[in-house]
């Protein structure tokens, strides 16, 4: 990724405001080989000299799996972070800085925005399982991917929860998961079973198991919509 930046920061067609790399590269959760390496590109104003500027030097960068970077402007996350709490959230607490100014570092989160988000993304997702379940049609790999893409979806709501609930979130997903565990959510060893299933996806459970997992886990993901929504009270 540093010389993917510096590569940035030295054939950069348009004023460049700073580079940020993002997300689980920074955390103990990263699978060299399998995992994408994320990164915010702060510009001063986005034209699409960068954009094709990026492309050409995507061809060379792809097989390292770094992925397309997210392009912004100082003006865009000003006016945005209302509209994307959780994400900005999990920018400021999971980022390092390779060139430029910080400015993540200095977000401020509208709690009660973060939260209502929160809310959102998970009653979001469990429409996404229930559509997702019937899609797979029984298949054990889809049925795998389906759980997989959920729980990872899930580790950035689970670290601005830990916030709204006054504990420093952790950067690892099944530190995040135990930190669920409360008389208010009485069953979540389902989102561990599923984050280990999404570390190890080529093992595939039986379709009896994974069939029960399946259903654990979406009651757990009800419970923890519900307990997201008391919180607003």
């Amino acid at each position: 990724m540093h010389e993917f930046a510096s590569r940035i920061q030295e054939e950069t067609p348009v004023p460049l405001h700073s580079i940020h790399v993002v997300g689980s590269v920074l955390t103990p959760d990263f699978q060299p080989g399998r995992s994408d390496v994320n990164s915010v590109i702060v510009l001063e104003r986005i034209e699409l000299a960068f954009l094709d500027f990026l492309v050409r030097l995507g061809t060379s960068y792809r097989e390292k799996n770094i992925a397309a970077p997210l392009l912004m402007t100082p003006h865009y996350i000003t006016r945005s972070l209302d509209v994307f709490p959780v994400e900005f959230f999990n920018f400021r607490e999971i980022h390092r800085t390779l060139a430029g100014e910080d400015l993540l570092a200095r977000l401020t989160i509208d709690e009660r925005k973060l939260r209502l988000q929160c809310e959102r993304e998970v009653k979001s997702m469990l429409v996404g399982l229930r559509q997702g379940y019937l899609r797979a049609l029984g298949d054990r790999e889809r049925m795998v991917l389906l759980l997989a893409d959920s729980v990872k979806s899930l580790l950035p709501l689970l670290r601005a929860l830990c916030h709204l609930r006054g504990r420093p979130p952790s950067l690892a997903g099944s530190d995040l998961i135990r930190s669920l565990q409360q008389p208010e959510l009485p069953e979540t060893g389902s989102f561990e079973a599923v984050f280990a299933l999404a570390r190890k996806q080529e093992d595939l459970p039986e379709k009896e198991a994974l069939t029960s997992l399946f259903d654990r886990y979406y009651h757990a993901m009800e419970s923890l919509a519900e307990y997201i929504d008391a919180l607003a009270n």
